[in-house]
C-alpha cells in the first residue's frame, strides 16, 4: 500500500512540476517594443478618448478669460497633438516630417470632428510603426535629435511624444470641463 501512495505522490508531483514549468514558459518576458506600445495604448486611449468626448458644435471651444488670452481652440489642440506625434515618430524612423505636421498643426483640411479624431487616430499608428522600429540595441542609442544639435536616444523621443501628449490632455481636460462635460474615467 505505501509503494502505491508513493507512486500516486511521485506521479503527482510530477505532472505539478511539468505543469509549472509550462506555465513559466508560457510567459516570455514582453520586448522594448511591446513594454513601449502598453505606454502608447495608454496615451491613445486617453487622448481620442476625450477627442471623442467633445461635442463637435463645442470643437471650436477656447478659453478667453485671464490667463487663456490667445490659446489654442480644442480642435487645433487636437491637431498639434497629432502633429507632434508625427514629428517625434518620423524623428524615430528617420523619416522626413510629413507636411501637415511640419508646423505642428496639422493638416488645414481637417475641418469636422470626425476628420480630426481620424487625424489623431492616424497620428498614432505612425507612432505604433516608430515603436515597432525600436529594439533593446537601438533605443538606448545616441540617435538625431530633430529639435537641436545634441543628440537624443530613440526612448527619449517616445518618452517626449508621450509627456507631450499627456499635458496636451489636461489642457483638453480643461476645456471639456469648462463646457460642462466630465472626462471619462474622472470623478
Amino acid at each position: 500500500m505505501k509503494i502505491f501512495i508513493g507512486g500516486w505522490v511521485t506521479v503527482f508531483l510530477l505532472v505539478s512540476l511539468a505543469s509549472a514549468q509550462t506555465a513559466q514558459q508560457a510567459v516570455a518576458p514582453h520586448t522594448v517594443s511591446q513594454e513601449i506600445n502598453g505606454w502608447v495604448s495608454d496615451s491613445e486611449k486617453e487622448l481620442v478618448g476625450i477627442a471623442e468626448d467633445m461635442p463637435e458644435d463645442k470643437y471650436n471651444f477656447a478659453p478667453t478669460n485671464g490667463e487663456f488670452r490667445g490659446v489654442r481652440n480644442f480642435a487645433k489642440q487636437v491637431k498639434h497633438v497629432g502633429a507632434a506625434i508625427q514629428m517625434f515618430s518620423a524623428a524615430i524612423l528617420d523619416e522626413p516630417v510629413p507636411a501637415d505636421a511640419a508646423d505642428e498643426r496639422g493638416p488645414d483640411a481637417a475641418r469636422t470632428k470626425a476628420e480630426i479624431v481620424k487625424y489623431l487616430k492616424d497620428s498614432y499608428a505612425y507612432l505604433r510603426k516608430a515603436v515597432a522600429s525600436i529594439d533593446e540595441k537601438n533605443a538606448f542609442q545616441p540617435h538625431k535629435n530633430p529639435f537641436g544639435k545634441s543628440p537624443m536616444t530613440r526612448m527619449k523621443l517616445v518618452n517626449y511624444a508621450l509627456t507631450h501628449s499627456s499635458n496636451h490632455y489636461g489642457q483638453m481636460v480643461e476645456y471639456l470641463r469648462m463646457n460642462g462635460f466630465k472626462p471619462r474615467g474622472s470623478n
